[in-house]
C-alpha cells in the first residue's frame, strides 16, 4: 500500500457525490456527511447540526458552506464553524480527492470513533 495512503479510507468515487450535493457515510461513532462542491472541493462533516440536530446531508451547499434544512443556521464546510449570528460548530473529518477517488482521514475516523 503507498504509505501516502495508509492514513486515508477511501469511501467511493468523485462522481458519486453530486456536485453541490452530499452523502453519508456511516461510522460507528454516526454518520458524517461528505461534501461536493460546484469546484470539486470535498469535505467531511458531522451530519448533525448542533442546533436542532437538522440532517447537514440534506442541506443546501453554496460556495464552501451548507445551510441546515431545518433551521437554515450555515456552516463554513472547511471548519465546521457556524458563521453569521449563530454561534456552534460541526466537528470535521479530513477529506480528499485522489485519483478520482475520495478519502477520509483513518486518523480523524478513529478519534470520533474514541470518544
Amino acid at each position: 500500500m503507498n504509505a501516502e495512503l495508509k492514513n486515508w479510507v477511501a469511501i467511493g468515487d468523485l462522481t458519486d457525490i453530486p456536485r453541490e450535493g452530499a452523502r453519508v457515510v456511516k461510522t460507528d461513532a454516526g454518520c458524517i456527511a461528505v461534501f461536493r462542491t460546484v469546484d470539486d472541493e470535498v469535505f467531511a462533516l458531522d451530519d448533525r447540526c448542533p442546533h436542532k440536530g437538522g440532517p447537514l446531508s440534506q442541506g443546501i451547499v453554496h460556495g464552501t458552506s451548507v445551510t441546515c434544512p431545518l433551521h437554515n443556521w450555515v456552516f463554513d464546510l472547511a471548519t465546521g464553524l457556524a458563521t453569521g449570528a449563530d454561534e456552534g460548530a460541526v466537528p470535521v473529518t479530513a477529506a480528499k480527492v485522489e485519483g478520482g477517488k475520495v478519502l477520509l482521514a483513518a486518523d480523524d475516523l478513529a478519534r470520533r470513533s474514541a470518544t
